[in-house]
């Protein structure tokens, strides 16, 4: 985590209920980069690339602020798939820096996991490196290729300050963001832990369930496909926790392509990865890098916009591949 730039965040120290009638789920191709806007108080995404001029914030528009969201860079990866992981990033960087609103770059960037393929030294200097030519601050989670060595180079470079195996909130503009490290695993599955889920429950007891909640981790808090571990096993009593507040997203990375589900007050999302795809949940004998024919890899790469509109339980995903002109 940096936040060397913080203004009014902090960082905190401390240590089914579901109406299944506003269930709308879908899934689709799409990209990593998501472009976050607070919009009277209500986290919505769009294309990173999706604004033009005209489009662009303009007096009286009711726009707070914006964020980006990437995941799974897998710096270090070289094979088939994409061998060319450190390229693919930096252009989704560059596709980020280029969609700010009002002339203004977006706020922050959320960065949810996987940053590395083998947790070496090398992989997350390059990652550094290159993550430095995003034109603002950036917000880490880790993924569970980023722990193979117990989180230690993980923790020395994006956990500083962090909680724990590495978790950690801050405070934008009103809007409480929870970033979680749910990959430190007891199974197949993605695992929370009794003092993670403690720590969460004292850090969401001050707020008032009118405070927009943004979380965000690596593994899917919900169980998109169990026989590959796409899930988290203790994410139902994390979820409980966020029932009360009228606006709760949850980011996660992960399996390398967008799904998005909304379930009464919370809104999933699940962003592709800048480095390679994934198959989609059945259509595979197991998960794994899919390669894609010569030259095709930046259209299964790339951003994706997310709709959400709060009380209609309705959810619009719209695809921008990295292949397109910034």
């Amino acid at each position: 985590m940096n936040n060397e730039k913080s203004n009014d965040r902090t960082v905190s120290q401390e240590g089914d209920g579901i109406d299944r009638r506003d269930f709308l789920s879908c899934m689709a191709w799409a990209g990593t980069g998501l472009l976050w806007s607070i919009v009277g108080g209500i986290p919505t995404a769009r294309l990173l690339a999706e604004l033009p001029e005209s489009r662009k914030s303009r007096p009286g528009h009711n726009e707070d602020f914006t964020f980006v969201q990437i995941s799974d860079s897998h710096i270090g990866f070289n094979k088939g798939a994409n061998p060319d992981v450190s390229g693919t990033l930096r252009r989704a960087i560059e596709r980020a820096n280029a969609t700010g609103v009002a002339a203004r770059a977006p706020d922050f960037m959320l960065h949810t996991g996987d940053i590395t393929q083998n947790s070496k030294a090398s992989e997350f200097d390059t990652a550094a490196e290159l993550n430095k030519e995003f034109h603002g601050e950036i917000f880490y989670v880790p993924g569970e290729h980023d722990f193979l060595d117990d989180g230690e180079q993980y923790k020395q470079r994006f956990g500083k300050g962090t909680i724990g195996n590495g978790w950690y909130s801050f405070n934008h503009k009103g809007v409480h963001f929870v970033g979680l490290n749910n990959c430190v695993q007891v199974d197949s599955l993605g695992n929370i832990g009794a003092e993670q889920i403690a720590w969460l429950k004292s850090d969401l007891a001050p707020l008032s369930g009118s405070t927009p909640v943004v979380v965000f981790a690596h593994i899917p808090l919900w169980t998109v496909y169990e026989k590959w571990g796409w899930g988290t096993r203790d994410s139902a009593e994390a979820l409980s926790l966020l029932k009360r507040f009228g606006s709760v997203t949850i980011l996660n990375g992960h399996i390398h392509q967008v799904m998005q589900k909304i379930e009464g007050n919370l809104s999933f999302h699940t962003a592709m990865s800048t480095a390679f795809p994934q198959p989609t949940p059945g259509t595979a004998s197991s998960p794994g890098p899919m390669t894609v024919p010569s030259g095709e890899l930046k259209r299964h790469i790339g951003i994706a916009s997310v709709k959400v509109v709060r009380g209609h339980a309705h959810l619009a995903v719209v695809d921008h591949t990295l292949g397109e002109d910034v």
